[in-house]
């Protein structure tokens, strides 16, 4: 992971990365935006992450995988989904060797969207 100071925005924090991960972070972030077009994207713990009705996911990359927080708790189905990207603390973890699930982080996105009210 190279080292980074605070970045400001989502773009300065992807900028840091090498080409090839800068790809797979934009692709993360076009995901979320089309899987909660009205999150707000901001850092926060020094990490991309989106806002809607509260914190929405964050998601960050290591040496060796892709992270995306908060763990999936409360749908049986999901959780069964993402459980071989289980990492400590149940945060997940997309190693760079394999394909990154991308239908999968917007299936999670989209099960954090709050419910709005008809």
């Amino acid at each position: 992971m190279p080292t980074r100071k605070n970045p400001r925005t989502i773009d300065d924090y992807i900028a840091t990365f090498a080409p090839d991960t800068q790809v797979i972070l934009q692709k993360i972030r076009q995901t979320v935006k089309a899987a909660a077009p009205d999150a707000e994207e901001t850092i926060s713990y020094r990490m991309p992450a989106f806002k809607l009705d509260g914190m929405l996911v964050y998601f960050a990359a290591f040496k060796k995988h892709i992270g995306l927080y908060p763990p999936v708790r409360g749908d049986d189905s999901l959780m069964r989904a993402v459980a071989r990207y289980a990492g400590p603390k149940g945060n997940l973890q997309f190693p760079f060797e394999k394909p990154i699930p991308y239908a999968l982080i917007r299936r999670i996105v989209k099960s954090r969207v709050p419910v709005q009210p008809k």
